[in-house]
């Protein structure tokens, strides 16, 4: 297998990608609004419900009735919010200002209440803006374009088949605000120079982290075997599964001990032998990012005598932590009026491909 690394250190993004916010408002409308973003779980909808959902700066509505559908929360009228707040939802979306009224299952206006159009007034033009929506193993995504792609996880649709992703339950969730643009949070994922220095319970379960690499095929002299150190078969605290182990999974799936899945720009997924974990951004504005952490398990897991999600996500609450606090320092110093740019290293191959999918997206 070829090497990945790098054969030259190329600059990284300007200073400006991380400040400026007219570099903000490009990829809010040439990323965020084109490319599928994460809303949550499925099983976390209530039947019936409605809720609202910021995404590229637009308000969505996101209806959970007869089928899963989404909105731009405006009316067709003037252009009235359609939707103040989450609520029930049956089976019309009524505009709360002139009471014009379309189907929550495909947005068709079917009612203008007492206004009295003259003959040109078609109906059928002036349905809701429609949004784009997926799921892919029990997580819902939206799409704002009216065109959109594929939903393309970086190791495929069927990376997760052998977890029962689809039943599985929210068992802990955890939101922090980060004073950071979203990319360095990317930029950080996607390399572990930092490791040995920010993680030291991270590379003492995942020996490979401790030298400063993603993975053996960057050095290509690492033994096969189990990547988690020894005894140890999940990412918890003591290295024990929380609950069963998904009885689906291949010697290859246990071994590894996490699988990651990367769905840019919004959101990756780790599974483990015992539970799966969510973490999802939303840039909030140039130096500020959301950050939200769930926690998925079985239903027989959550249900043992005693069990604690929470004590499940305190070791990846850690890795998450110590990376959040990595992020804002080096956002901080990115605001130097020293700093223009910086300089890749030859492992930081995915960060530099990352960089190429940004600037791709928010070309002229």
């Amino acid at each position: 297998m070829a090497s990945p690394l790098l054969t030259h250190c190329p600059p990284t993004l300007p200073q400006e990608a991380y400040l400026a916010p007219d570099w903000f408002a490009r990829e809010q409308r040439g990323i965020w609004a084109r490319e599928w973003v994460y809303v949550g779980r499925f099983n976390d909808l209530t039947p019936s419900s409605i809720t609202r959902h910021t995404v590229a700066g637009a308000q969505i509505l996101l209806c959970n009735g007869e089928a899963l559908t989404a909105y731009h929360n405006t009316c067709r009228h003037r252009g009235a919010e359609l939707c103040a707040a989450d609520g029930p939802l049956g089976k019309l979306i009524t505009c709360p200002y002139h009471a014009w009224s379309y189907t929550a299952s495909d947005g068709r206006l079917v009612s203008v209440a007492h206004a009295k159009p003259t003959a040109d007034f078609q109906p059928e033009d002036h349905a809701l803006h429609s949004v784009a929506v997926a799921r892919w193993n029990g997580f819902v995504y939206v799409n704002l374009s009216p065109t959109p792609g594929p939903l393309t996880p970086d190791i495929g649709l069927a990376a997760f088949d052998n977890w029962p992703m689809g039943s599985l339950l929210t068992g802990h969730r955890t939101s922090r605000d980060l004073d950071c643009n979203w990319k360095v949070f990317w930029e950080n994922y996607n390399e572990c120079l930092h490791c040995p220095g920010i993680h030291p319970e991270l590379c003492d379960m995942v020996p490979v982290y401790a030298c400063g690499v993603m993975s053996p095929r960057e050095t290509g002299n690492f033994p096969a075997g189990p990547a988690l150190k020894q005894g140890a078969q999940s990412w918890t605290m003591t290295g024990d599964p929380c609950g069963p182990i998904f009885p689906g999974l291949t010697a290859t799936e246990r071994n590894a001990g996490y699988t990651f899945a990367t769905l840019y720009p919004s959101m990756f997924v780790v599974a483990h032998v015992d539970y799966v974990r969510a973490v999802s951004l939303t840039p909030l504005g140039p130096e500020t990012t959301r950050l939200t952490a769930e926690w998925l398990f079985s239903a027989e897991t959550l249900v043992q005598p005693g069990f604690d999600p929470a004590q499940t996500a305190r070791f990846a609450g850690i890795v998450l932590q110590q990376d959040g606090c990595a992020c804002e320092m080096n956002q901080r110093g990115i605001r130097s009026p020293a700093y223009r740019q910086g300089t890749l290293m030859p492992q930081e191959f995915d960060l530099h491909a990352f960089h190429h999918w940004v600037l791709e997206r928010i070309a002229p």
